[in-house]
């Protein structure tokens, strides 16, 4: 019996310390967004006295305002929103679609298509052969040079074909006896089965497409029509530490109300909240997905 009590005693005090440990790596997790959202809305004046925490002495929209005053940034918006929605939805498709052909016993080619694949995640051509590409296949200043050079991401491919050769082989000869053809148990038996992986991949599409700014800075940076966020805001914060125009005649007047500081951390919340919102719709998803090869049975 006083082994027993001993040893609840020992549980409870494991317990405690896990609750406390959790609760220091929640507090070191959510302090730095929790004081980038407090500068954010904090009065750039006051906020270069310092000594901010998780939230604004003087709260103010000014930061925001600015922000989204300049010109270029809506149609920026509206490009990266499209850009990742459909970016995302093809390279899932694309991705699953070479995976299932990969993964196929009886597709003869699969093993030298398999070597040339990973050998593009060793070699590539370099920046210059890349942008030279670009420009004969007449992608420059186009709305395409978002979606079709980023189409197939060979990692992509390999986590899903991981996925499916985990899979009961049984269940596509199953589904050829009761006559289906390979399109049709690719889209009603794989894909259904394959939700955690492509939930997962989805979520590493999206947020690089997101994030780009490089290739509109390369082949964009004269179509402002063509334009997105990241390159918009990237502008818009050296525009504050330089003090330039950028393209907004009012620019000028704004710069004495703000702070590059303040631009910064109002740039870092527009970013990353967008992403974070959708990210919890993935979570399940992305979770198991992440397990996928950690546990065999």
């Amino acid at each position: 019996m006083q082994g027993v009590v001993q040893k609840n005693i020992g549980d409870k005090i494991f317990d405690i310390f896990i609750y406390v440990f959790m609760a220091m790596v929640a507090i070191v997790t959510l302090y730095p967004f929790l004081n980038v959202l407090a500068i954010s809305f904090n009065d750039s004046v006051d906020t270069v006295r310092g000594g901010l925490t998780i939230y604004p002495r003087e709260f103010t929209l000014k930061n925001y305002e600015t922000i989204f005053g300049y010109e270029g940034l809506i149609t920026g918006f509206k490009n990266t929103v499209i850009r990742t929605v459909v970016g995302t939805a093809i390279g899932v498709v694309a991705a699953s679609m070479m995976a299932y052909t990969l993964s196929r016993p009886d597709f003869q080619a699969r093993r030298w298509m398999s070597v040339v694949f990973a050998l593009t995640m060793y070699f590539s051509g370099g920046l210059i052969p890349g942008f030279l590409l670009i420009k004969n296949l007449g992608m420059i200043g186009t709305f395409y040079v978002y979606i079709i050079p980023a189409l197939l991401s060979v990692w992509n491919v390999f986590v899903v074909r991981s996925y499916i050769d985990g899979l009961p082989y049984a269940l596509q000869e199953s589904a050829k006896i009761d006559g289906a053809n390979d399109w049709t148990i690719f889209w009603k038996v794989i894909l259904p089965l394959c939700q955690p992986v492509l939930a997962t991949i989805a979520l590493f599409i999206a947020v690089g497409h997101w994030n780009s700014w490089f290739d509109t800075y390369l082949f964009n940076n004269r179509s402002p029509e063509n334009t997105t966020l990241q390159y918009e805001l990237m502008k818009v914060l050296l525009s504050t530490q330089t003090g330039s125009n950028y393209r907004d005649p009012n620019a000028q007047q704004t710069m004495a109300a703000v702070s590059p500081e303040s631009i910064k951390m109002a740039i870092t919340i527009v970013v990353t909240v967008p992403i974070l919102l959708v990210y919890p719709f993935l979570q399940k998803y992305f979770v198991k997905g992440m397990t996928l090869g950690a546990v065999k049975s």
